[in-house]
């Protein structure tokens, strides 16, 4: 299998950033959705806030390899021949996870060095923070940070969705070309 796409299949990379950043994803949601019920004094706090923030940089640098590697590779066709709105959506809902990879681990950057605290990464690298911000702004990226986190667990079912639809209903083949 070759590492690049081409215009009737996905390469080795593109699927392994795939898969590599929603199980990232997948991931840092659940941890959020369990840290939101701990309070400060829980044991279990800030080991949960010191693996979300440093599985979050690694989110955020895959999430950015993903998106250079679909800017500068090719994209598959589709498999057959879809209705205009399907085609539409297909690029409307790829575009918008792209995004929301980028925008909700660049949110929890900023509430995490919203006091001028750089990010330790598993005690291996400390990340500077790049500006400190107001309270109010801090709040507005807590405020984006959890919203898109709910937004993106809908698009990402809608997209499993479809590949399940495509694979097992049309039976086009769409799912297997993102396995191995």
């Amino acid at each position: 299998m070759a590492i690049s796409n081409t215009s009737s299949r996905f390469g080795w990379l593109t699927r392994l950033l795939h898969w590599l950043v929603a199980v990232h994803i997948l991931g840092l949601v659940a941890l959020g959705w369990y840290m939101v019920d701990l309070s400060y004094y829980d044991p279990n706090y800030h080991d949960s806030l010191f693996y979300h923030k440093a599985f979050g940089l690694v989110a955020l640098t895959l999430a950015a390899a993903k998106v250079a590697w679909f800017i500068v590779n090719v994209q598959p066709s589709p498999t057959q021949a879809l209705p205009a709105w399907q085609a539409w959506a297909s690029k409307a809902v790829h575009l918008l996870l792209l995004g929301l990879m980028l925008i909700i681990p660049i949110s929890g950057y900023f509430i995490s060095t919203s006091a001028g605290d750089g990010i330790d990464l598993f005690g291996v690298l400390e990340i500077p923070a790049l500006i400190a911000v107001s309270d109010a702004w801090r709040e507005i990226a807590i405020a984006i940070h959890e919203y898109l986190a709910y937004t993106i667990l809908a698009i990402t079912g809608l997209h499993a969705a479809a590949a399940l639809k495509h694979q097992f209903i049309d039976k086009d083949g769409t799912l297997t070309r993102m396995l191995w």
